[in-house]
């Protein structure tokens, strides 16, 4: 089975025929105010709960969320704001920082297979095998290490990583998993506010890091490689939504309304309890009512 992607604004089509410059980092017109976009969040993570609960005891499907951003977009806060609520046996989140020796030492999709949910779970990737056509595409000096049998010009090897994505990802639709992806699309304007902000608060100092400001002056490389890797990936089956970042209470509504949207267009439901063990039913009823204090 291959899912189809529920439509928003924020779709990637799946034609190639995405283009970053009409893409917005700001919410639209009648989009809400913070107070709004919060209450709505709040409805959101409710009906979050409840579908989680389905899918856990439906147990046909699994779910892959991915998150990939600029720093400073927001991706750990909208996870946290997200999930909150949800159970967290029923799911599990994997940051995907520079890869050890150990995951050089095997292809660019074995750390995250690794990590895949099993049916009846949410999985949630904090970064991904999207790196290898994002930040190694902006850094190609990345690949000398990256122990290649040989390296093709760099034109052709992103096209072999699109498609060797491309395969995973309908392979995982076809056994159960549903994918979504979401890019923060966050301005180089807000991004400087959100890293000044980093610096002049202690609490966040910890957040700051020297290489963060460095990247910016690749600004217009990881847009190029965004654009290209959104182009190349976007399916109906494993669907980008990228959504304006610059304003995190409606970036976060966002992304909850199109889980909760995509969760619904799923066939679950809870299991059926078997006819003839339902038939039991009242026979136990009697045994647990008839049961003294003793005995319990």
């Amino acid at each position: 089975m291959k899912f189809n992607a529920v439509s928003s604004p924020y779709l990637v089509p799946f034609d190639g025929s995405y283009s970053l410059a009409q893409t917005s980092t700001t919410p639209p017109d009648g989009a809400g105010d913070k107070s709004d976009n919060k209450d709505r969040l709040e409805d959101l993570v409710d009906q979050f709960r409840d579908l989680q609960r389905v899918l856990y005891a439906h147990n046909r499907y699994a779910v892959l969320l991915i998150f990939q951003a600029m720093d400073a977009a927001g991706k750990d806060s909208t996870i946290r704001h997200v999930m909150t609520g949800v159970n967290p046996a029923g799911f599990q989140v994997f940051s995907f920082k520079a890869p050890s020796a150990e995951e050089l030492d095997h292809d660019f999709l074995w750390r995250t297979t690794k990590r895949l949910p099993e049916r009846g779970r949410i999985g949630v990737f904090n970064r991904s095998y999207y790196e290898e056509v994002l930040v190694v595409r902006v850094h190609p000096g990345i690949l000398s290490g990256q122990h290649l049998p040989e390296t093709p010009d760099l034109d052709t090897l992103w096209q072999q990583r699109y498609q060797s994505i491309l395969d995973q990802e309908a392979h995982l639709a076809r056994s159960g998993t549903l994918i979504l992806k979401f890019w923060l699309n966050v301005s180089k304007e807000e991004q400087k506010e959100r890293f000044l902000s980093r610096l002049e608060e202690p609490e966040k100092n910890w957040k700051f890091s020297v290489k963060d400001v460095e990247e910016r002056s690749y600004w217009g490389d990881y847009m190029q490689a965004y654009e290209e890797a959104l182009r190349a990936t976007s399916r109906p089956w494993a669907p980008w939504y990228a959504i304006p970042a610059d304003d995190k209470p409606y970036m976060r509504r966002m992304v909850a309304e199109l889980i909760v949207a995509n969760l619904k267009a799923l066939d679950m439901d809870y299991p059926r309890v078997d006819p003839t063990e339902k038939a039991r039913f009242d026979q136990m009823r009697q045994i647990l009512e008839g049961e003294t204090q003793e005995d319990a």
